[in-house]
């Protein structure tokens, strides 16, 4: 008969280590079915919210994608002031929204456009008026045919130095303002692109040349351009244009002068402007930015209208008067109408530097 044996596990150190094992296994068995709760949990929510902003779409029934975002006028009305952080050493690139810049936006884009149109469009109106009604001031002697030496060739450089400076300056800026309106729908958006990218660049290398210019006119004709007690002859004769009264005058009238003098400041304030905007907040803010650009507007389009009854004067509306800057030479018949004092002091010194003539000897 065969012996049967039992099997009884014996106890020890062992079986304790194992049920100790057994039971952390089954802690972080439960951890872990935990946080899988929680996952499934989150990913449900997700997954619930999805549809509902996948259903709002846009009116051609595309998904739209911004539905959940607030609306622009929504967050300027809750924010006035909107301000980030930035890893760029400037602070002020955090700034996404500021009042200031809305209300700089209607100033520049609007009030000065229209306030610009007005200024040139009515300045060339006058002048339009003038010659119609006026006609060009012609010589009253008629021409004499002898000629007058009246501006050097330094001097008639810097003048056309400027001169031609400021008209590239002229047409390149005004293309900023009016290009969108009047030249962009003639030419078409890739031409107005190439125009534009080629007139930035060449309006802010002329603005060099002109400040150079600038400078040598203000400097050479600084003496002759002072104000004097003849000036107020000159207004009370009415500045030539009352034909039965004469207008005395040096070098320059008081007409001239004031040209001058407003051409060289006004040339100061564009040129400076022009300059810190070339060169954007260098020792100034974007309020001292903003108005740089309100003086640099402003003050280049009065000038346009100043130089444009300057070109007016200088060309059809005074016969002999382009000589001058010209070729460097006037009649002498016009020197006396419109510089008699000048011409009187260069024809005396004329006879005082020519030399005496030989005497016959008896």
């Amino acid at each position: 008969m065969a012996r049967q044996f039992e099997f009884e596990p014996q106890r020890g150190v062992g079986s304790e280590v194992l049920g100790g094992n057994a039971e952390r296994l089954v802690v972080m068995a439960f951890r872990v079915r935990v946080r899988l709760l929680v996952v499934a949990v989150a990913l449900l929510s997700i997954a619930a919210a999805v549809p509902t902003q996948a259903q709002k779409r846009g009116p051609d029934g595309a998904p739209n994608p911004t539905a959940s975002v607030i609306d622009e006028q929504t967050l300027l009305n809750q924010a006035p002031r909107v301000e980030g952080r930035v890893d760029i050493p400037d602070p002020k690139a955090g700034v996404l929204i500021e009042p200031a810049g809305r209300t700089w936006q209607y100033v520049h884009e609007v009030l000065l456009h229209r306030a610009s149109a007005v200024i040139i469009l009515g300045t060339i109106a006058i002048l339009g008026l003038a010659y119609l009604i006026v006609g060009p001031i012609r010589i009253a002697e008629g021409r004499s045919g002898k000629k007058i030496f009246r501006f050097k060739a330094y001097e008639r450089f810097a003048h056309w130095l400027t001169a031609v400076s400021f008209v590239v300056l002229a047409l390149t800026g005004l293309n900023v303002t009016f290009g969108k309106v009047l030249l962009l729908p003639v030419i078409g958006p890739d031409a107005f692109t190439l125009v534009s990218q080629a007139a930035k660049y060449v309006h802010n290398f002329t603005g060099f040349s002109f400040a150079i210019g600038l400078v040598l006119i203000a400097v050479i004709f600084f003496r002759d351009n002072l104000f004097q007690k003849i000036d107020l002859d000159w207004i009370k004769q009415g500045g030539g244009f009352i034909k039965n009264k004469h207008a005395p005058a040096g070098r320059f009238n008081f007409g001239e002068k004031l040209v001058y003098w407003l051409s060289v400041a006004a040339g100061a304030a564009v040129s400076v402007s022009g300059f810190l905007m070339m060169f954007p907040f260098y020792g100034v803010s974007i309020a001292g930015m903003q108005l740089a650009q309100i003086v640099h507007t402003v003050v280049a389009v009065l000038l346009v209208a100043l130089i444009l009854a300057h070109i007016y004067i200088g060309t059809i509306g005074m016969e002999g008067a382009f000589e001058a800057m010209g070729t460097g030479e006037v009649d002498l018949n016009w020197a006396k109408e419109h510089h008699d004092h000048w011409i009187a002091q260069q024809l005396a010194n004329e006879v005082r530097l020519r030399p005496p003539s030989a005497t016959v000897a008896e």
